[in-house]
């Protein structure tokens, strides 16, 4: 094998090409990173949402809360089964909202019942009071508040026919229901004349007794609903992220051909330039696998350390907090990009591909040549 320090030397030699080089794997590896950062957290988001102990209830053929209805009766016999010790009764209504930059978008207002902050004891109070009885009162996610106009803790919103007053702030943890606004179920119901439920959460005693709960609610001619564990059907909505995934794929895919290019280009120049030192390496017995590998190595090294720099350069966006249209209710879902240990390490293997790609015709090219050529060139 050709010393490693051989290469290394090589690249600080031709630096202005090495950091033209790492400067456009650099890019196409912090875009790379960046679109799946957003995912990650789309996906997050939905993936981390719900109890184990919880069963979320829906009509038949929904996919969604939002185009499910049923009847309220039905929550007396589901409440009544063997294993269940807590239902919430709640109804979804999409609330077209005005954002603070322009544009408009729909929002779910969920009204919740007084079991609900038990079912999901990851939602906290996080500033404010939660609404009272009888008012026509809102408690609005704090991740939402601001986003969209006349949302802020103390802030009136028009919703139906009546002024409502936004009296809270909950922190849903960086769950779906960090996408929601809140209300008493008698006042958000009656607001829109609308006597019914979207669904039903229910919490059950036990894991050993969820399937035999939701055997007998599937098999209850009265009751004829969809039962999914919470978890489950949060983690069904993730196809949300899809299209921004087949996006960032798309892109990340032209960006790398052009930086295999910009290697392949920086590993040609290195072949030309070093015609003579390919030649004396043969001279002194190094094989052509020989340099076959050791110019693999220094592309590969190259965009190793691009990888590096984009992952560096990605960092920045992590945290961002940002919002898109979920496919599945039609309403605006908020999450925050993550750039995870794992990603990164993804976008480094992306850039080590690019690497062994883009360093492979040059590498046999070096190989290939000619000692007593390359000596009369020199």
């Amino acid at each position: 094998m050709i010393p490693i320090k051989y290469n290394l030397r090589s690249l600080v030699v031709r630096r202005v090409g090495t950091l033209m080089t790492v400067f456009g794997v650099a890019l196409t590896v912090s875009v790379f990173v960046s679109i799946l950062a957003m995912v990650q957290g789309i996906q997050g988001v939905f993936v981390d949402t719900g109890e184990p102990l919880n069963l979320l209830i829906i009509r038949q053929g929904s996919q969604s809360e939002t185009n499910s209805f049923f009847n309220r009766d039905i929550k007396g016999i589901v409440g009544t089964m063997d294993g269940v010790t807590a239902v919430s009764g709640e109804i979804i209504i999409l609330l077209n909202q005005e954002r603070t930059t322009g544009g408009s978008t729909n929002l779910l207002l969920r009204g919740i019942s007084d079991k609900t902050m038990e079912l999901r004891p990851k939602i906290k109070l996080a500033g404010g009071r939660m609404f009272k009885p009888g008012l026509r009162e809102l408690v609005i996610s704090k991740t939402v508040s601001g986003r969209f106009k006349n949302t802020g803790l103390g802030d009136t919103v028009k919703i139906g026919k009546t002024t409502w007053n936004i009296v809270g702030l909950i922190d849903a943890a960086h769950t779906a229901y960090d996408s929601e606004v809140w209300g008493v179920y008698n006042e958000v119901s009656g607001e829109f004349d609308r006597p019914i439920y979207s669904s039903l959460l229910v919490r059950v005693s036990s894991p050993e007794v969820i399937q035999s709960v939701k055997d007998r609610i599937a098999n209850d001619r009265r009751i004829k609903l969809d039962v999914f564990r919470e978890q489950e059907y949060f983690a069904g909505q993730t196809s949300t992220a899809t299209p921004i995934k087949v996006i960032g794929y798309v892109v990340a895919i032209i960006m790398a051909i052009g930086s295999c290019f910009a290697v392949m280009n920086t590993m040609y120049a290195a072949t030309a330039y070093r015609s003579r030192e390919i030649a004396t390496l043969r001279v002194l017995g190094y094989k052509r696998r020989n340099i076959l590998l050791s110019f693999m190595l220094e592309s590969f090294v190259l965009s190793v350390l691009g990888g590096i720099a984009g992952c560096l350069l990605a960092l920045p966006v992590n945290g961002i907090s940002t919002g898109t249209m979920n496919f599945q209710s039609f309403s605006e879902i908020v999450f925050q990009f993550r750039v995870t240990p794992r990603l990164m390490l993804e976008g480094i293997v992306f850039a080590a591909f690019m690497g062994v790609i883009g360093g492979l015709l040059p590498a046999r090219s070096a190989a290939k040549t000619q000692i007593i050529r390359a000596l009369r060139e020199a």
